[in-house]
């Protein structure tokens, strides 16, 4: 039943093994980033962090919280933005979580810290606009979108939000590497919504992350775009929504997307042969949680290509009570709509847990 739906789609194949993996999944990303997400128009010389504020008593005393600037510097131009960290009071190192989050709350409602950290986790979290605005261009100093394009003509394959969101994402990965309570071989990307999309393409983008975790990421994240039963290509696209997120040359796909060279399969498989975890909620039709479920099952086939386990699935639609964590994608869907929830984060980390071990 699953091969008959992914046949329905008429998607392109991620890999036929005529070339390395590692050459292919070059030209993947070289492809989502020149048709979707853009290529950044210049990136760091230089880096450094300045710790602003502390706190021991966070969690009753079970973690230490931090805020650190990031600052980056660009030539004579320098940014900084914000990250907020849970250090878990245990001994030796932990695995920890960047999250890519929508306000600067620390606990937030979309990232229950205490719980994460009572799993043995640590959290890294920045204020998505705190980097650049989710909106149009706009001027000022507070938007690194602003500064990286003052001197620059944007083109159409010149980087959108969601590139400089994962930017900056990979910007806290290397601060999290200086901290000595940091487990390098055990760093996950998490992100909701369409900062889901951002976590994807900060995965797909970066291999110190084992595990990305999408959650709810919908259409041009984790969902097929062809057959896609809620938000589409031109929907995210129109002038009055989301195209500042993406380059110019993506709207060519608006009612377009049979003829796109790629599909969302693509994104979730240029992070092989690594850790991906994808949720889906039921009543969160506009995020197609099918198309979800099917991106998944269309781009385990990288890793079985590798000699590993894919996405292991039943030949059926998933119920919310399944757990499909056997293979190197994970993913469930739960009941209720469009959130991170509680839940959410247990069952993500129930798979990342099982990977550890």
């Amino acid at each position: 039943m699953l091969k008959t739906k992914l046949n329905e789609r008429n998607i392109p194949a991620v890999w036929d093994k005529a070339e390395p993996w590692k050459k292919r999944r070059e030209d993947i990303i070289n492809l989502l980033l020149k048709e979707e997400y853009g290529f950044m128009p210049k990136t760091h010389t230089d880096i450094s962090f300045e710790t602003v504020m502390e706190d021991s008593s966070f969690c009753a005393g079970k973690a230490l919280l931090r805020k650190t600037n990031i600052n980056l510097f660009f030539g004579e131009d320098k940014y900084t933005f914000p990250v907020y960290c849970a250090l878990p009071n245990i001994e030796g190192k932990c695995p920890f979580i960047v999250h890519i989050n929508f306000r600067s709350d620390f606990p937030d409602r979309y990232m229950p810290a205490e719980e994460i950290v009572d799993r043995g986790w640590g959290v890294l979290m920045f204020n998505y606009e705190d980097v650049t605005f989710d909106d149009y261009h706009k001027d000022g100093d507070k938007d690194l979108y602003t500064l990286l394009y003052k001197d620059k003509e944007i083109k159409e394959d010149s980087a959108g939000k969601i590139m400089i969101w994962a930017y900056a994402a990979s910007r806290v990965l290397d601060y999290a590497l200086t901290l000595p309570m940091v487990d390098p071989e055990n760093i996950a990307v998490a992100g909701h919504s369409r900062l889901g999309k951002t976590a994807l393409l900060a995965g797909a983008l970066d291999e110190r992350f084992k595990f990305v975790y999408s959650n709810d990421s919908g259409c041009s994240g984790a969902a097929i775009a062809r057959m896609n039963k809620g938000e589409t290509v031109k929907l995210i696209t129109r002038d009055e929504t989301f195209k500042y997120w993406f380059c110019e040359n993506y709207l060519k796909y608006r009612d377009n997307e049979e003829n796109m060279p790629f599909d969302q399969h693509f994104l979730l498989a240029a992070s092989a042969p690594r850790y991906v975890y994808v949720a889906s909620a039921k009543k969160d039709l506009w995020a197609d949680p099918e198309n979800e479920f099917l991106s998944c099952l269309a781009a385990g086939e990288v890793w079985e290509k590798l000699g590993l386990k894919g996405f292991v699935t039943d030949d059926k639609l998933p119920e919310t009570a399944d757990n499909l964590h056997e293979g190197f994608i994970g993913y469930h869907i739960r009941e209720g709509s469009h959130y991170l929830s509680r839940e959410d984060w247990q069952r993500f980390l129930d798979f990342a847990d099982s990977k550890i071990k």
